[in-house]
């Protein structure tokens, strides 16, 4: 593989963007049983810069990847011919200025879900990729991940039949992101981080949403850090061509790992069901004829998506969608999440976020139109 078959990556945020540095630096093993068969995750994509404004971030990345290029400097890692797509792992307002800088300077961009967490932001982002022509992929982790590419597969080889109904959610207790990020009490909504991966789920499916109705409150737990935004939520979400999905979210919960997964994802077809699970890695589907089929990835795919034996690492989800975005860039050839579409996304949140304060449906045409976007 010569450098003109692969695409140079910066990341910018090493307390989560160092996930990625290491997913794209390090050769594993192909599988479990065949351990002397080494592997790189995202061949068209190599780890190139990191940047932090914390040292000892970037300390911690350096022990991991020694060879890279390390700046507390934005702007001297924008200016480095070596790399095409600048990854951003960094606080969600932050996001905005981020991405705009990027695109300014010549390069593509990854960003964390929530691609932006205001109006304002929405409209910089979108007038910006459509100026300079640069492209943007939203880094959704939860479609990259094993059992959700089996589920989406199956869905499109039409072995559920037509969607009639979805059922998604992400349960996780937070104290420990309070704890890393203090930002998360008073500068976003747990709409824009946590809830945002079942949304984009949802609507991965469900293409343009039309209405959203939403209830919130806030967990003991929100209440004991002093959090801002309710962290919890149940949505029910219609799509412009009539079809519904729900969305469930608590952040202050004790999980049942044992019985859901933190992440879940529920299709329910005309001529079949399927469940796609995260941080386990099953996936679960009944035939037309009621049989249930079963499939479980973690012993054959520890390695690539966890490096180790803790599950909850993004190593195989973040090399995953990096992999895409570079070969799709490689090849001019679509991509999805796109910057639009993450934008939608984002105009889904906030409609939820609204609805949530006050307690009535909110239709998505006006904030669609007020972002840029097309009703």
């Amino acid at each position: 593989m010569t450098q003109k078959d692969q695409l140079g990556v910066g990341v910018i945020g090493l307390h989560e963007g160092r996930t990625l540095l290491v997913a794209l630096n390090h050769i594993i093993p192909a599988n479990v049983g065949a351990p002397t068969e080494q592997v790189t995750r995202a061949p068209h994509a190599r780890a190139v810069a990191g940047c932090d404004v914390r040292e000892e971030k970037i300390a911690a990345a350096r022990r991991d990847c020694p060879d890279l290029f390390y700046t507390t400097d934005y702007d001297a890692m924008l200016k480095r011919d070596d790399v095409d797509i600048v990854a951003i792992y960094t606080p969600d307002p932050l996001h905005g200025d981020h991405i705009v800088r990027a695109f300014e300077a010549g390069k593509h961009v990854i960003c964390t879900k929530p691609v932006v967490n205001s109006v304002e932001d929405a409209r910089r982002v979108l007038e910006a990729g459509r100026r300079t022509g640069r492209q943007l992929l939203v880094g959704q982790s939860t479609r990259f991940f094993e059992p959700f590419q089996r589920q989406r597969a199956a869905y499109e080889a039409g072995h559920i039949g037509a969607l009639e109904l979805l059922d998604a959610h992400y349960m996780h207790r937070m104290d420990w992101f309070y704890d890393k990020s203090p930002w998360a009490t008073d500068q976003t909504d747990w709409v824009y981080a946590g809830l945002s991966h079942p949304v984009d789920l949802v609507r991965w499916y469900l293409g343009r949403i039309a209405e959203v109705q939403a209830y919130g409150r806030q967990s003991a737990l929100a209440q004991q850090y002093h959090a801002q935004s309710f962290d919890i939520y149940t949505v029910n979400l219609r799509a412009a061509d009539g079809r519904i999905g729900r969305v469930l979210g608590h952040y202050g919960v004790h999980e049942l790992p044992s019985a859901r997964n933190a992440i879940e994802l529920l299709l329910y077809g005309t001529d079949g069901s399927s469940q796609a699970q995260y941080h386990d890695m099953r996936y679960l589907a009944t035939r037309p004829d009621g049989a249930e089929i079963r499939e479980d990835y973690l012993y054959h795919k520890r390695a690539y998506y966890f490096n180790n034996e803790v599950h909850g690492m993004h190593y195989g989800e973040f090399a995953n969608y990096t992999e895409y975005f570079a070969s799709a860039l490689l090849a001019d050839r679509p991509y999805s999440p796109n910057i639009e579409e993450g934008i939608e996304t984002y105009c889904v949140m906030e409609a939820i976020k609204q609805s949530a304060q006050g307690g009535q449906p909110v239709p998505l045409a006006p904030l669609l139109a007020d972002v840029g976007l097309s009703p």
